[in-house]
């Protein structure tokens, strides 16, 4: 009588071990797979450096966020796997030790029904807080650059802080751009309030740089399309940039850098610029490596079939 009692009892729990293995191996095999450290893994793919004010805003908006989803999804998880273990039918169960079947359960359903809501409206509440703070602009700039993309790389305009294009002792506009063998070095200072002016000359583009969290449409058309925003940076740095809008054939290749550094620094390099130099003498002027160092060029000519 006592094995006969205890083997479907062993039987469970043996189900029980198996699920909650199965269970532990569905969440590590994406990190294993992944091929990244813990230390990585707990990052969630996002970048590790937050240059600006508004990176760490975002960062902490998407912590919260996950962890609420985690928390949720344990829970879920949880009560699926005890349901599944404590409540499947057997074939030699007595109908009459089955749990009982509950048609309506108002307490429950109120609950199912106004949690998500309140978790929304919290969710909601905080992603407007964060997203006000990070488009948030200034009356007046200390610094402001303004940004052309086109098929395919980017033209950076130094201005000063009205965003009126600095002129240099040609009597042109001071400006870097890139072309299919120079990837464009924009230099930035380590400041409050940094205006970024973007406008497209033919198609859309998008104007991003992963480090800082945050992408923006470069909108071809009229004044009305050219987008604004700044940014608070925190810490001096290399950042690569990216064309983020599928733009047309080299639009892979539509990369830039950005160099923030100290605003003395900064100074110097727009002294050097206005006075003639070029953005790799004025890089090495300040101490700076002259190329881009986070991105190579391609080779665009379709008869080569490779990249340099």
């Amino acid at each position: 009588m006592r094995q006969v009692v205890g083997k479907p009892f062993r039987e469970s729990r043996g189900r029980a071990r198996r699920a909650i293995g199965l269970a532990g191996i569905a969440v590590l095999l994406p990190v294993v797979l992944a091929g990244c450290s813990l230390e990585d893994a707990f990052y969630l793919g996002w970048p590790r450096t937050k240059p600006t004010e508004q990176s760490e805003l975002m960062m902490d908006l998407w912590i919260g966020a996950t962890v609420a989803a985690l928390a949720v999804g344990v829970i879920v998880w949880g009560l699926t796997f005890w349901c599944v273990t404590a409540y499947k039918k057997r074939a030699d169960a007595d109908p009459e030790e089955l749990p009982r079947q509950t048609k309506y359960n108002l307490p429950a359903e109120l609950t199912f029904t106004g949690l998500p809501f309140i978790m929304i409206f919290v969710l909601f509440y905080f992603t407007v807080v964060v997203q006000d703070d990070v488009t948030e602009m200034s009356d007046e700039p200390t610094n402001c650059t303004q940004v052309t993309a086109f098929k395919w790389n980017w033209q950076f305009t130094y201005s000063d802080a009205d965003c009126e294009p600095l002129e240099g002792a040609d009597g042109e506009a001071v400006t870097e751009t890139g072309t299919s063998d120079y990837i464009p070095v924009i230099v930035v200072p380590q400041q409050e309030d940094v205006r970024f002016e973007l406008r497209s000359e033919d198609v859309i583009h998008s104007f991003w740089v992963p480090d800082m969290l945050f992408k923006r449409d470069v909108i071809p058309g009229s004044e009305a399309q050219t987008q604004r925003f700044e940014v608070d940076f925190t810490e001096t740095g290399t950042f690569i940039g990216r064309c983020a809008e599928l733009c047309g054939a080299y639009h892979a290749f539509m990369n830039f850098e950005m160099r923030v550094v100290s605003p003395d620094d900064y100074q110097t390099f727009v002294d050097a610029r206005v006075d003639g130099a070029t953005t790799p003498e004025a890089l090495e002027a300040i101490g700076q490596e002259p190329y881009a160092t986070t991105s190579n060029t391609f080779n665009t000519d379709p008869n080569s079939g490779e990249a340099s």
